[in-house]
């Protein structure tokens, strides 16, 4: 997989109607077996996730609401076999629904050789 494939699956993988079910097994094949989620707490400090941890978390949220998360932008910074996405993204109810919330993922990514394999989402929300 390419960087740009590995990132578009994730939001791809994450989003979705209501009562559809997430693909948790393509999730967990474009994140390292060592990724971490991270999220910037609103009233301060970092809430961090495994794999586990966040589907766990998100999965019965994301089944009973429909969420689209899609990028709005998007900063590639690489060198050799290690890359930061800098990815700006709004989330809706449906897709062409007005977005309800935006922000920053910071998505560090690792290339083995074969292909690119995501280690770490870390986010936050702006603040309206």
């Amino acid at each position: 997989e390419s960087l740009d494939a590995a990132v578009r699956a994730l939001y791809h993988v994450i989003s979705g109607p209501a009562g559809q079910p997430r693909d948790w097994q393509r999730l967990r094949h474009l994140l390292h077996p060592t990724a971490r989620f991270q999220a910037v707490r609103p009233t301060g400090g970092i809430a961090t996730f495994t794999v586990d941890d966040y589907i766990a978390r998100n999965s019965g949220f994301l089944a009973q609401r429909g969420f689209f998360e899609s990028e709005s932008s998007r900063e590639v910074k690489a060198f050799e076999g290690i890359a930061n996405v800098w990815s700006g993204f709004e989330i809706r109810q449906s897709p062409d629904g007005a977005p309800e919330r935006s922000g920053v993922n910071s998505i560090q990514l690792y290339f083995d050789g074969q292909r690119w394999w995501i280690l770490s989402v870390f986010w936050d929300n702006a603040r309206r």
